[in-house]
């Protein structure tokens, strides 16, 4: 017998405190929005925050500030550069999730790749800068994996067969 410990002596989850709130207090905390965020912190150059978000082959360079709502990409609308509807939606989904849609002006230069890498892209550098925007949205974005890179890419072609994993006709006489 290694000796008498108790499960209490070697847990290392949080207090339980939070899990003793009443239904009264959590529907008042989730109903709570925030109409217009103020900045928990202040950009370097004055005016903005800025993200850069990158998969497979496509990079966003995300810059962020307090407006009005406007979410231009390379100069277009969001709705009219991304034709997928699934792509509009996943982009838009950041800000819904952190409550700061319609509050935040983002304006987005994307280059490389394709529209999904190139909605991927975006909502990493859009995570990145919001998280520099205000500190505190950093479990939500955590949570939601829009902090996460995706480090997937596509494999590489090998030498003798036609694709990555295609294999030529085996021929056996």
């Amino acid at each position: 017998m290694l000796g008498n410990h108790t499960c209490t002596q070697f847990s290392r989850g949080a207090p339980r405190a939070y899990e003793q709130m009443t239904e009264d207090q959590s529907t008042i905390k989730a109903t709570e929005t925030k109409p217009t965020p103020a900045a928990k912190s202040t950009p370097k150059d004055g005016h903005w925050w800025w993200g850069t978000g990158r998969r497979k082959a496509a990079v966003a360079r995300v810059r962020i500030k307090p407006g009005t709502g406007i979410f231009n990409v390379n100069k277009k609308d969001l709705t009219e550069y991304f034709s997928e509807i699934r792509d509009h939606q996943d982009i838009m989904k950041v800000l819904e999730k952190t409550n700061t849609k319609g509050s935040l002006d983002v304006y987005v230069n994307t280059n490389g790749g394709g529209y999904t890498g190139q909605s991927g892209a975006i909502i990493l550098g859009l995570g990145r800068a919001l998280a520099k925007f205000d500190p505190s949205l950093d479990g939500v974005l955590r949570d939601n994996a829009y902090l996460s890179r995706d480090p997937r890419r596509v494999e590489r072609k090998k030498p003798g067969q036609p694709g990555a994993r295609k294999r030529f006709q085996f021929s056996k006489r």
